[in-house]
């Protein structure tokens, strides 16, 4: 899967997928910028250039490659996809959108403690008043499609310039090893004017919910795979033992079952499935999220210490995976899997 110092192509699935000279097209061009991953300002600079993949499959494609050459990459290209891909499933919709795409996106959909952000509607204008958690890059970005509060009950979804001056993106707490440079901290918005994205709830009840989310596991994916290219020349040298093998098969067994779900559940995304597409959602990260943990726990056993202190690149990505993967609702997940089948909703 790696050859010489990038990642073969393609990596997550088949080669006869449609849109995937696109895709090679923008790994490319990330190969040729200085700072990609490290310098912000280049990184989304590079996003913004990239024309969104016609199909799920090539797209989760671009972010698996993408990972395996730089999580926080992944991690920052990621969600301005998503945002994309949101708009235009509400322009297909049937909704009308009046505002400019431009620009460097990002969605803020995450719930919080103790801070909440309300959506206010006066005179034929939406504004947002309060505070949003989990705003990565809010610093950095042009605009995002943020949910808010419309009642007690219903969240609805909004874009939102972030350089408007209602809008105040804070710089922490953000103490992270792992994504240190992906800064993920509240924004506080004093009346912000924002347009409407959807009506209330569309944003959870859309296809697309589903295949962005395990987009995120997608990345993830490619984000381990490196790992077990590094187990693999671990097993194949000199000192090597059969122990050193055994974390290798099992790490080439984790991700290579979660690559077998990844494609499946694609197939079944871009043509359209019988099964809840939630619910495939949530197995599929599930899976892919146990690969990914069982990757780094293997990694780490067999190559000791030495690569998490000597080896920048092997530390940063470890550090970025364990931080990029506790987006997964883990154990939450699983209760809601069980519910589905429980309830009967949960066909094969």
């Amino acid at each position: 899967m790696i050859d010489g110092d990038h990642p073969a192509f393609p990596l997550l699935v088949p080669d006869d997928t449609p849109g995937l000279g696109g895709v090679r097209g923008a790994l490319e061009a990330a190969d040729a910028v200085d700072g990609l991953g490290t310098d912000t300002a280049a990184t989304l600079a590079w996003a913004v250039d990239v024309a969104r993949p016609a199909s799920v499959a090539a797209t989760w494609e671009l972010l698996a490659s993408v990972a395996a050459r730089d999580v926080a990459v992944a991690r920052v290209l990621e969600p301005h996809l998503d945002a994309l891909a949101i708009l235009d499933e509400a322009a297909a919709s049937g909704f009308d959108l009046d505002l400019d795409a431009t620009g460097a996106w990002g969605v803020f959909a995450a719930e919080g403690p103790g801070v909440r952000l309300e959506a206010r509607y006066d005179a034929g204008v939406w504004t947002l008043h309060g505070t949003k958690p989990w705003c990565s890059l809010a610093a950095d970005l042009d605009s995002a499609l943020v949910t808010a509060w419309v009642d007690d009950e219903r969240r609805q979804l909004f874009a939102l310039d972030l350089r408007d001056a209602a809008v105040t993106a804070r710089s922490g707490p953000w103490h992270a090893r792992g994504l240190d440079r992906v800064v993920s901290a509240p924004i506080d918005v004093e009346g912000a004017r924002a347009v409407p994205v959807g009506d209330a709830g569309w944003y959870l009840r859309r296809p697309g919910f589903a295949h962005g989310g395990v987009g995120v596991a997608a990345c993830w994916w490619g984000g381990a795979v490196p790992l077990r290219a590094a187990l693999a020349d671990a097993a194949a040298g000199d000192r090597a033992d059969q122990l050193s093998r055994v974390h290798l098969g099992r790490a080439d067994t984790a991700l290579w079952a979660a690559r077998a779900v990844l494609v499946e559940t694609v197939r079944a995304f871009d043509v359209g499935g019988t099964a809840s597409e939630g619910l495939r959602a949530s197995r599929a990260r599930t899976v892919v999220a146990d690969a990914v943990e069982t990757t780094i726990s293997e990694a780490a056993h067999a190559l000791g210490p030495r690569p998490l202190v000597a080896d920048e690149a092997h530390a940063r990505r470890v550090a970025d995976l364990q931080v990029y993967v506790r987006q997964h609702h883990g154990a939450r997940d699983l209760a809601k899997i069980g519910g589905d089948v429980v309830r009967g909703g949960g066909a094969w």
